[in-house]
């Protein structure tokens, strides 16, 4: 067989694979809506998630793979729409309170990516 047929089959299939891998974060995602709480979610997870895809875009952007660009950025998206959908679900602590304002997008992605001892709860 060629070898450039066989790379193209096995990139569909990275990319029929990598959809659904990435759909899972849709899917968590949905689920956080319809119960209207990201309790019990670790942001530490999507965070984490979210850095590995953006260092993996950097590095396909360098090599020039097309097929595991495709996966990336489906995956970023995916996680994208993930780490909002908990931005606005969690369980803050003056949830309900008057004038309680959410905190910005900064301070909350500064505040996961902190240590429990260390960060301030929100």
């Amino acid at each position: 067989m060629n070898y450039e047929l066989v790379k193209d089959i096995v990139g569909i299939v990275l990319i029929i694979s990598g959809f659904f891998d990435a759909y899972k974060y849709v899917w968590q995602a949905q689920k956080i809506r319809k119960v209207q709480s990201a309790k019990g979610q670790s942001r530490k997870f999507i965070n984490a998630a979210l850095v590995n895809d953006m260092i993996r875009l950097l590095y396909v952007s360098l090599i020039g793979d097309l097929f595991l660009l495709f996966v990336t950025v489906i995956a970023l998206f995916s996680m994208s729409y993930m780490f909002w959908t908990i931005y606005i679900f969690y369980p803050y602590r003056h949830r309900n309170l008057l004038n309680f304002k959410r905190p910005n997008l900064f301070i909350y992605t500064i505040n996961s990516i902190l240590p429990n001892r260390l960060r301030k709860k929100l």
